[in-house]
């Protein structure tokens, strides 16, 4: 590679993310984390196919094949999201009653579904024409949309009980749960702040001459960078705290009761612990 070459930020930031969520997989699987938040490793590893087929696959095949791939996996990590929400909440509000997982549920589902119903835009079902191809791929955009939306807003409201209720269930301070829902919270606030700023920009300033509209494009660009920005954080701090082990788990790997075979040889001859 020539050493004047220069990298766009859009390549350096892409670089940043997916080594980022390489390294994250490798913690998840060599610190044995896993077993208590696969759905979480599945959604860091699906990110990572996106980012890999947007290379691999752009520019090399048909535009429709293409874009039901991206709708294909943009559907998927919107499941897999919800799956992660309710994988979080489990471990971190294990021991709430019943009444109390009923009760938060619902009032986190209608709050999230009132402002996915207000948020715009929302397209006119005529408009979907879902009996042709077309139609059908607007209609799995759609899907991929609203179903983000309502995978981040329920993220920022879990994130923001895990951090107000944690510590009186299983999600406190210092514990994985909680760091997980605070990154993952982060990302969906970032991300909904762009969103918003960019309906605003949209709505409010229509260019007239060229450099206006790629002065406008240019925003877009910086408020996307941005929000990468945040996600590679993001990493940062998973990586940095699902490497530690949680508070207590060495602790009580030191004072685990001795083995049934030592006491045994202990009790039978004593004179081994006095030459010891």
């Amino acid at each position: 590679m020539h050493p004047n070459s220069v990298f766009s930020a859009r390549q350096i930031l892409w670089t940043l993310t997916f080594a980022g969520q390489l390294v994250l997989l490798v913690v998840l699987l060599g610190r044995e984390r896993v077993r208590r938040y696969p759905w979480f490793t599945v959604g860091i590893a699906l990110f990572a196919v996106r980012l890999l087929a947007e290379v691999l696959l752009a520019g090399r095949m048909a535009a429709l094949p293409l874009q039901e791939i991206f709708l294909g996996l943009a559907d998927l990590t919107a499941i897999v999201g919800l799956l992660v929400v309710v994988e979080v909440a489990r471990r971190a509000f294990a021991p709430a009653q019943r009444l109390t997982w009923i009760l938060g549920t619902v009032a986190l589902l209608a709050v999230a579904c009132a402002v996915v119903a207000y948020w715009e835009p929302w397209p006119q079902w005529k408009e979907l024409a879902v009996d042709t191809l077309l139609g059908k791929l607007r209609l799995l955009q759609l899907l991929a949309q609203k179903g983000d939306t309502l995978v981040d807003l329920l993220t920022v409201e879990l994130g923001l009980l895990v951090v107000l209720f944690g510590r009186h269930f299983s999600g406190g301070w210092r514990s994985h749960t909680q760091k997980i829902a605070i990154g993952l919270s982060t990302v969906a606030l970032a991300w909904m702040a762009v969103q918003g700023a960019w309906q605003i920009v949209a709505r409010t300033v229509h260019p007239t001459t060229q450099p206006e509209y790629e002065r406008i494009m240019g925003l877009g660009a910086k408020l996307v960078n941005a929000n990468k920005v945040v996600y590679i954080a993001a990493l940062i701090w998973w990586i940095a705290w699902l490497w530690r082990d949680e508070p207590g788990t060495a602790v009580a790997a030191e004072t685990e009761p001795p083995a049934l075979d030592q006491l045994t040889a202990e009790t039978v001859n004593p004179a081994v612990q006095e030459e010891q």
